[in-house]
């Protein structure tokens, strides 16, 4: 029975769908609260449900919401949904070595989001190759899925949980920042990731101060970026430094 369960092929959709049931926690709050502020931003709740099926971005749906709401081109809302997005090029190739060489991984990359990044980057490498494509299609199906259903409580029902727990209506925003810091909190035990995260957070903080809310995430990601390629400590050389000072 054990043998069987191992070699079916649904296994590995199931481990990774079990893997990314901690995700939920940080997925189902923040897609709630971009239900709710969709419709209150003058989208239906099946407009709302439709942009989380479809575009499926994230931070990228609320700039969306909020560009389309206050009236902004649609050059300029299209053009700063791709530029958050981005990060995507850098995503899609750094998991593309770990999946197999089916035809059908390309098509998994709509359910490619931050988290299931961090997740998928850490898990792959483990995992036998046969397994990989089926572990990655659950973990990304079962976000997805949460991100809808989030979407839709929001959309359809947020007004009601809100009047009825006010204080909800102050938690929400603070889920998908808080999932982010976890995710992230690991690579401040590194000297490089520390000097580009910190830059990254300085630079936002200082383009929202001065004005350029919606220019703050790409332009921080993109000064972290250049500071983590240009930034290398090359510990080699410093060993190589203090034993010729010994031997002086």
């Amino acid at each position: 029975m054990s043998l069987q369960a191992a070699s079916s092929p649904t296994r590995p959709w199931l481990t990774g769908m079990s893997e990314a049931i901690p995700l939920l926690g940080g997925y189902v709050p923040v897609a709630i609260s971009f239900g709710l502020i969709a419709t209150q931003a003058g989208f239906s709740a099946w407009e709302a449900v439709a942009i989380s099926t479809l575009i499926y971005a994230g931070a990228s749906q609320f700039l969306f919401v909020g560009m389309v709401a206050t009236g902004a081109p649609l050059w300029l809302v299209v053009a700063m949904t791709l530029l958050i997005n981005l990060r995507h090029v850098v995503y899609a190739p750094n998991l593309a070595p770990w999946l197999t060489s089916s035809r059908l991984w390309p098509s998994l990359m709509h359910g490619l989001t931050d988290q299931v990044f961090a997740l998928a980057h850490a898990r792959l490498p483990q995992l036998p190759a046969a397994q990989r494509l089926g572990w990655f299609g659950g973990a990304a199906l079962l976000a997805w899925m949460s991100w809808i259903g989030g979407t839709a409580l929001g959309a359809f029902a947020g007004g009601e949980l809100v009047a009825r727990w006010a204080l909800m209506g102050e938690i929400l925003p603070f889920a998908l920042p808080a999932l982010f810091l976890v995710l992230i909190a690991p690579r401040f035990t590194s000297r490089r990731w520390s000097l580009a995260l910190g830059l990254t957070i300085l630079a936002a903080l200082a383009l929202t101060v001065t004005g350029l809310t919606n220019l703050a995430i790409p332009l921080a990601a993109a000064c972290g970026a250049l500071c983590f390629q240009v930034a290398k400590f090359d510990h080699s050389q410093k060993s190589e430094h203090v034993q010729g000072e010994r031997h002086e």
